[in-house]
Order: structure tokens, then C-alpha cells, then sequence
């Protein structure tokens, strides 16, 4: 066995069919990366025949006193169900990188443990996940853990929304309050659309808080990836919103006086009381509507032409649709736009023959409250399945400046 360098060309035709192929493990993904403060390099595998086994991106930093720190995300692609190939080429690689002043290199494989449903049950299961992980340990990699939220560098589950269903089955699917949610930004009067690369700049307005990523980042990933990327937009019909607002509002006005009047009128204590209830619950719309009318009269006039309030890019690979980022403006969070997008998505990759929908991000915990029970209330309720990967891993090269570099970072962490 031997390790050798690949070039782009070689790389990318051995990657694309690979069992576990995915974006990250790719020439385009490399050259974003490439521009954003990481160095790389494409590695191969190959026999005594030069049949190449196995290959990955790997993305490196130096991290003090010239010494290294390397990345291969959602790599390498190889088999790892085979002990005696993965150990001696974990042997070959630790010889070669601590050649060249490396401590570490973490690796956190696209390797699918089971697949849940919404409400975490396990519905399927990859028996090489249990192989794949003792032989990663008996070739010395440290395990990370089975974590649930988002210790590691890449989500360890993502929630998949299917498309093979017919799609009024799918909408229907979806739990009731994601379908109030999607009418209601329709009657608000947002409008989905897709944008170019001309208004990326738009679209990190409404994202930029979320990660510690640039614009520049955003512009490479996607002249890198640009067949394949979605910029999807959601724009706010400030004209439509009046008027769904002033509806809203002469409604509840309505309601409100015909409470008021049949309170007059009843002489039935229990009725009465109810009625009253019924009508101090109307109080609070009435108030709230007028609120939201006076909002939606405002952006009227500051916004005639309407306003942008929501994004999200999205990328195709391997028939599949993965929602890289999102992201909305939280003054406009009830109007719910971050729903309707998906809900357009659904519709626009249900016509083009992707498999599914890979919504990004939640957490492993589905009983327990926790911090991020909003984000999988969100992501989940579209009736989505959850797929878990087997998690990170890390293998030491050189244990010393190791170690050194490990306390160093907790020195910092804790000076934060």
C-alpha cells in the first residue's frame, strides 16, 4: 500500500463514486476552502497494484511553532470494514504527516448509523457503523463520543425530508402548525423567489451572525459549486400585508361587538361568564391586530416596493437538495418565511427528480427539553426522518506538541 498525491481531475472521478461520496469530499468544496484560510491537498490510497483504494480532501493549518493541524471532512473514502487495509494505512499516513510537522488529523466519516423518524426512533440501521467504528478505534483513532448537540465540527444528525410521495401527501404530512404556519405567510403577502449571485450580498445580511463565515466564503462557494446552487429569497409584498392585516383587524372589530352585544343580552350567569372570557380574549386580538396594522402601514410607506425578510442557499449533489444556511430577518419571525421557503423547495425539487431534501442541523435529544427543542420543533415538523452519522474522531501524531496545543486552547478558552 501506498499514499500518494492526486490531482483534481483524479480525485473528483474517484470521489463521485464512492459509496460514501458527498460534497465536502470534492475538488469545488477544496477550492472554497483553499481561499479561506486553509491549505489542502488531495491524498490516494493504492495497492502493489496501483488499484486506488481509497482517496481524501485534506484541509490543514498550521497552529503554533509551525506544527499542523489536519482536517478531512466527512472523509476519507475508503472502506472501513476492512481492518487490515485501514490499520496499515493509518500507520503509512501518521509516518507521513509527522514527516511533515503534524500533531493531529480529525476525521468525521459520512457514515449514516441509523435513521429516525421525527420522534427519534430508530427505523433503520447501517450494520457496518458498529464495524466501521471498533476498527477505527483498533487502528488507533480516538472516538469522540456519541454526541447529541453540536460539539463536533459537522452536525452528527440532519433532518431529510423525502419526496416520494405525491405532494399534496407530503403537505399533509406536515404537522398542523407547520401548515398554519406556511398559509400564513402566504396571506401575509410573502413572495418566494430565486435570486442570482448579484444579491449574495443580500443574502449575508440575513445570515452573517449565524456562523464565522465572510461574504468572500459565500461568493467561492458559490462560483465553485454554481450549476448546482439555489439562492432562494423571501420578499415581503408590504401592500398585500396591509391589506391582510386591516382584514384581520375589521374581523376581529366584528367579533369583538357582536361579544359585546350578546353580553348585554344574556341573562344565564354560566353563559355570560363565558362570553365575557370569549370577549377579553378578543381585547387582546383586537389590540394586537391594530399593533399589526399600524407595523404593516409603516413598511408600506418605508417599503413600497416591498423587502426582502428571508434566505437560504441551497445546494444539489448526488440528487439530493442540502440546505447549506438560512436565515431571516427575527423582526418579521411571526410572519414565518424560513416556512415557506422550505414549502417552495418541496415544490420546486419534487419536479426535479431529487430524492430528497436535506434540511441541515438538529439534535439527537427528542425527549428532553433543551435549547435547541425549537430548532428540531422547526426542522421535524415537516414530517422529516432524521439521519444519525457515526460521529468524529481524532488521531494523534505527535502526542507532545499535542498535548501542548490542547492545553494551550484551554488556556484561551478560558481566558474567553
Amino acid at each position: 500500500m501506498k499514499i500518494i498525491t492526486l490531482d483534481e481531475i483524479s480525485f473528483d472521478k474517484f470521489a463521485n463514486n464512492h459509496k460514501y461520496r458527498n460534497y465536502y469530499q470534492t475538488s469545488s468544496y477544496g477550492r472554497t476552502i483553499k481561499n479561506n484560510g486553509y491549505d489542502i491537498h488531495y491524498i490516494g490510497i493504492i495497492d502493489d497494484l496501483g488499484n486506488l483504494l481509497g482517496a481524501s480532501l485534506l484541509l490543514y493549518k498550521e497552529v503554533m511553532m509551525n506544527y499542523k493541524v489536519a482536517y478531512a471532512p466527512r472523509g476519507f473514502l475508503l472502506d472501513y470494514t476492512n481492518i487490515n487495509n485501514l490499520k496499515e494505512f493509518t500507520t503509512r499516513l501518521k509516518k507521513l504527516l509527522s514527516k511533515q510537522g503534524f500533531i493531529s488529523i480529525t476525521i468525521d466519516p459520512y457514515l449514516p448509523v441509523n435513521i429516525r423518524n421525527k420522534d427519534g426512533k430508530i427505523m433503520n440501521i447501517n450494520n457496518e457503523a458498529n464495524i466501521a467504528l471498533e476498527n477505527l478505534k483498533a487502528s488507533g483513532y480516538n472516538y469522540l463520543g456519541p454526541n447529541l448537540f453540536f460539539e463536533s465540527k459537522k452536525p452528527r444528525f440532519e433532518a431529510i425530508i423525502t419526496l416520494n410521495d405525491d405532494i399534496k401527501d407530503i403537505y399533509q404530512s406536515f404537522e398542523k402548525r407547520v401548515r398554519h404556519k406556511i398559509k400564513k405567510a402566504i396571506r401575509s403577502g410573502i413572495e418566494i423567489y430565486k435570486g442570482g449571485k448579484e444579491e449574495l450580498e443580500i443574502f449575508y445580511e440575513l445570515i452573517k451572525k449565524k456562523y464565522d463565515k465572510t461574504l468572500s466564503y459565500y461568493i467561492d462557494f458559490y462560483n465553485n459549486f454554481e450549476n448546482n446552487i439555489d439562492l432562494y429569497f423571501a420578499k415581503l409584498n408590504t401592500e398585500t400585508f396591509v391589506i391582510t392585516s386591516r382584514l384581520q383587524y375589521e374581523r376581529e372589530i366584528e367579533i369583538n361587538n357582536d361579544l359585546a352585544n350578546k353580553i348585554q343580552t344574556t341573562t344565564n350567569v354560566n353563559s355570560k361568564k363565558k362570553l365575557i372570557n370569549e370577549k377579553m380574549e378578543s381585547d387582546k386580538l383586537v389590540n394586537t391586530y391594530k399593533k399589526n396594522l399600524v407595523w404593516a402601514t409603516n413598511l408600506l410607506k418605508e417599503n413600497p416596493k416591498g423587502l426582502i425578510i428571508g434566505a437560504s442557499l441551497n445546494l444539489t449533489y448526488d440528487n439530493v437538495c442540502y440546505l447549506i444556511i438560512e436565515g431571516f430577518n427575527p423582526s418579521f419571525k411571526t410572519l414565518n418565511p424560513n416556512y415557506l421557503i422550505k414549502w417552495k423547495m418541496i415544490n420546486d425539487y419534487k419536479n426535479k427528480n431529487i430524492k430528497y431534501i436535506n434540511i441541515n442541523a438538529v439534535s439527537g435529544e427528542f425527549t428532553k427539553i433543551n435549547k435547541y427543542s425549537g430548532l428540531n420543533e422547526m426542522k421535524l415538523g415537516f414530517n422529516s426522518l432524521v439521519t444519525e452519522y457515526i460521529g468524529e474522531f481524532e488521531l494523534i501524531i505527535s502526542p507532545l506538541p499535542y498535548n501542548l496545543y490542547k492545553n494551550l486552547n484551554k488556556d484561551k478558552e478560558k481566558k474567553k
